[in-house]
């Protein structure tokens, strides 16, 4: 058992420290490519980097799971790799990584409401405690990038929904269809919708390749697609199934601080605030995995 929450726990700073990176990567490849090109670029190396390790796991999705495997793959992937994308055109990459912690707040909501997985008052409480420290972190961003335009944070919020959604959907219906399995089955079904995207942007006009900002930012995405979704999806759907859709997603509360750091590298914003924000947000990570322990249930 011991060995068991130790593991989660790893899965989970791994996760955080991957995901958390992701953004920067984001706003650099942004600087070669737009954000559609990027969105689409991504999900085809991913699919290319899966296919590779593990296309012989194709055949262990049974039918019935196929449904299923093709609505987590444009909510947990496709949809959100545009959107993500595209709010970085406008807002800074660590605030970016804030707002993304609404998730587990979602997860609940969602969890409870469609999916009717239980959800006791400590993980509630969690939650919500993390929301706040979230809110701190959005409001001093805010506050310190006042020519930011956050009315592009809607497309981080609604992917934050259809994260949530994913979540659920993993743990409701593909409880036993192994990691490795879902993210493929996931690419099966995005690629090719992926590549008539890119095929649409003028991606393969020769005159970009002749551009080292646009070769530059190719390497970026190539980075983010290995580690921030291949790798990091395999592990995010080990990590749903051995634990709870919120302990899984509470990788969102960790996140901001990893790429705040690298935002702060990069030359943005960081204040004494916001370092009071991410305390709270740990303290929320704390009561969720407590109650994630106790509730073998959900």
């Amino acid at each position: 058992m011991q060995n068991h929450n130790t593991s989660k726990w790893v899965y989970l700073l791994i996760l955080s420290l991957i995901w958390g990176t992701s953004f920067i990567l984001i706003k650099k490849a942004l600087l070669g490519l737009n954000a559609y090109q990027l969105g689409a670029l991504r999900t085809i190396i991913t699919g290319l980097f899966l296919f590779t390790v593990g296309y012989n796991r194709i055949k262990l999705i049974k039918k019935k799971d196929w449904k299923w495997i093709a609505v987590s793959g444009f909510l947990g992937s496709f949809i959100p790799a545009f959107f993500f994308a595209i709010a970085e055109t406008q807002i800074d990459s660590a605030v970016v990584s804030v707002l993304n912690s609404l998730v587990p707040l979602n997860t609940v909501l969602i969890g409870a409401a469609v999916f009717k997985i239980a959800s006791n008052i400590r993980q509630v409480v969690g939650v919500i405690i993390g929301f706040v420290g979230t809110s701190i972190l959005i409001l001093e961003g805010a506050e310190l990038n006042p020519n930011q335009n956050y009315l592009y944070a809607g497309f981080v919020i609604a992917s934050t929904f259809m994260y949530a959604v994913n979540v659920n959907i993993i743990k409701r219906y593909l409880q036993d269809v192994k990691p490795l399995a879902i993210a493929v089955g996931n690419y099966v079904v995005i690629f090719i919708p992926a590549l008539v995207v890119l095929l649409i942007t003028d991606f393969f006009n020769v005159d970009n390749f002749e551009n080292s900002a646009f070769n530059q930012a190719i390497g970026y995405v190539v980075i983010l697609s290995f580690f921030g979704t291949a790798l990091a999806k395999v592990l995010f759907n080990k990590l749903v199934q051995m634990s709870t859709p919120v302990f899984a997603s509470s990788v969102t509360y960790i996140m901001p601080i990893v790429a705040l750091t690298w935002g702060l590298l990069d030359g943005e914003s960081f204040s004494l605030t916001q370092g009071f924000g991410t305390l709270i947000i740990l303290i929320g990570v704390y009561l969720a995995n407590r109650k994630a322990k106790k509730n073998r249930s959900v």
